[in-house]
């Protein structure tokens, strides 16, 4: 889906292909060849920087080409047919002299309702500010999530300890998997907005990045969501990969219980089992002509059977 829109005294309008101006956003969501043909003829794109967001392996990073500058950050994306899976995705913006454009394969939170109303000094004129803006959004998206994350853990966390079923323990191991993704994600973004701000200072690239004094505290805030993001990214993971140990060993420990309580019971089913197999043989045996046999036999059981019994229970082994 190809949509052009720019800022105005109105607010956001739309603009079609043959009306496009200089300082348009260009949105590129699921694009077709055809899309992507007409961004790059009306961008002087390279072919790689329009196409390089569609790779899902594709992983951050900033280059420089000509008048073009390609961001590519992960952004996070949440499945609405699984929403227990946390996972992310390839945005890629490109910024020219005339136009600020973005890729990406799959919709997501990230580029949704950009508009002045919403977003303080938002305009699509301002490349470098519109650009903080979106890094700045994914970074609140990155603490969403994670904050999303901490309450489910804890929800599941409290359904094991009451029973441990292995429905908790795969949706431990989805958290832990997403985890995984969003730390790597984070850390590879980090490197990308430290480079913004090198690339800031650098007076080669003034014309496509315009470093303004208003921008500074909007930067700021990016490097302290993206750096509080990976601090609790870290830790629960930590908490996370303490939790699947201490659950690990409370299921083994369980199963050791179960083992000792069953070894414990064969032994007291063995000792009568025992006495009546002897008793039992086609061979002269005690009381075997004794009106009481039986009974003398069967109470003899009886108190080897409750002597095991004690014996075993004063050993913790019931």
């Amino acid at each position: 889906m190809l949509k052009i829109t720019k800022t105005s005294e109105e607010g956001l309008i739309d603009l079609t292909m043959e009306g496009i101006e200089s300082g348009a956003w260009i949105s590129l969501v699921r694009p077709t060849a055809e899309e992507l043909l007409a961004v790059e003829r009306i961008t002087d794109a390279p072919q790689d920087f329009v196409r390089a967001a569609l790779d899902p392996e594709e992983s951050s990073r900033i280059e420089i080409e000509d008048n073009q500058i390609l961001i590519l950050v992960n952004v996070p994306l949440n499945h609405e047919d699984r929403p227990e899976v946390y996972d992310t995705l390839p945005l890629g913006i490109i910024v020219t002299p005339d136009y600020l454009v973005t890729i990406c394969q799959e919709f997501n939170e990230v580029l949704q309702n950009f508009t002045p109303s919403r977003y303080k000094y938002f305009s699509t004129f301002k490349r470098t500010r519109f650009l903080f803006q979106l890094l700045y959004r994914s970074a609140l998206l990155f603490l969403k999530d994670l904050r999303q994350m901490t309450r489910k853990s804890d929800s599941i966390e409290q359904d094991l300890r009451k029973s441990m079923k292995n429905q908790e323990l795969f949706q431990l191991l989805d958290l832990q998997k997403g985890l995984t993704y969003y730390s790597m994600s984070l850390r590879s973004n980090k490197v990308v907005v430290e480079r913004l701000l090198r690339l800031c200072s650098n007076p080669q690239v003034h014309h496509l990045i315009k470093f303004r004094e208003e921008d500074e505290e909007l930067l700021d805030d990016v490097r302290v969501e993206y750096d509080q993001s990976i601090e609790m990214a870290q830790i629960q993971t930590d908490v996370l990969a303490g939790m699947m140990d201490a659950f690990a060993s409370v299921i083994s420990n369980n199963l050791n219980i179960v083992m000792k309580f069953l070894a414990s019971v064969t032994i007291v089913m063995a000792i009568p089992t025992m006495i009546s197999s002897f008793f039992g043989m086609n061979v002269p045996v005690p009381w075997a002509n004794h009106p009481e046999g039986f009974y003398i036999v069967g109470g003899i059981t009886l108190i080897l059977t409750i002597a095991a019994t004690v014996l075993l229970w004063k050993k913790k082994l019931f």
